[in-house]
């Protein structure tokens, strides 16, 4: 990381005064993907924390390729239900482009609590009866549970794949992080999946000081806090789950394809991500 903590403030705080957008993680991230659904408010400050941290558009990219490769291996195991919680904006390789491609008529439920994130994503499910989003907070997962369109669309009788893909770091409570797995999980059938992402920075050497400074940064310029932790935390999401081998990982470990270029390869830990996969039994 280099120094600038002051930056990101001045230059988020101006952008979004005269942008009147306030700066989401939503679209920060559909930014570093190279997507096109994102303000000047988000990509001054995106431009900024990419200053910090250059490799920001790797961890994206390979997150997002996690994702890709974790919905494939659930296809193959047989389930054809996805709860896609802190989905963002739509870009490439969509959960639903994924698993409808083998089966038309898997189900997928997108959630996010960024209003253009779920109008942009009711736009592109338009006239698919097997898709749909919902804007919902990840704090409040019985009403996620609860609600009629996800109801209306997942049959909790049978197996789901719960996707907390980057979305829990942005819950700032560790109790309250739990009890929120805690709740989706009293929810689910048995043979369901949870896929989890997670910030951390665990064996990474960083300036504490200026790390703390980040994450008030990023707590002032968006509408989330940003909360890594420990893999000895992350790996207590999975409570009641059977690791899917090869268990909780470094973002590029978990099934590696042959042809996936891994920019982390030397370094896994400077991913910045802990990935795994559950069963529930």
């Amino acid at each position: 990381m280099s120094n600038g903590g002051d930056d990101v403030t001045s230059v988020g705080r101006g952008a979004q005064d005269a942008h009147r957008k306030p700066v989401t993680a939503a679209r920060l991230y559909d930014y570093y993907l190279g997507g096109i659904h994102n303000f000047p408010a988000d990509r001054e400050v995106a431009k900024v924390l990419l200053e910090r941290t250059p490799k920001l558009r790797t961890i994206a990219r390979d997150n997002r390729a996690f994702l890709a490769r974790a919905v494939r291996y659930l296809m193959s195991v047989g389930v054809h239900q996805f709860l896609d919680i802190g989905s963002g904006i739509p870009t490439e390789g969509n959960v639903h482009e994924i698993v409808q491609a083998v089966a038309p008529d898997a189900r997928v439920v997108y959630v996010d609590i960024d209003p253009h994130a779920v109008s942009e994503s009711l736009e592109l499910l338009e006239g698919n009866q097997f898709a749909t989003a919902i804007r919902a907070d990840v704090r409040e997962p019985q009403a996620i549970l609860d609600h009629p369109r996800v109801r209306g669309l997942l049959d909790f009788d049978q197996p789901i794949a719960l996707l907390l893909v980057a979305v829990l770091h942005f819950v700032e409570d560790s109790d309250e992080v739990r009890d929120i797995v805690t709740t989706f999980r009293s929810a689910l059938a048995p043979g369901s999946h949870l896929v989890v992402a997670h910030a951390t920075i665990d064996e990474l050497i960083v300036d504490e000081r200026r790390w703390e400074k980040t994450q008030k940064d990023y707590r002032q310029q968006t509408t989330t806090s940003l909360v890594p932790r420990k893999k000895s935390d992350v790996v207590r999401f999975f409570d009641g789950f059977e690791m899917v081998e090869p268990g909780l990982v470094w973002l590029n470990a978990w099934r590696p394809e042959p042809d996936m270029v891994d920019e982390f390869k030397d370094e896994p830990e400077r991913s910045s991500f802990y990935v795994g996969v559950g069963r529930l039994p």
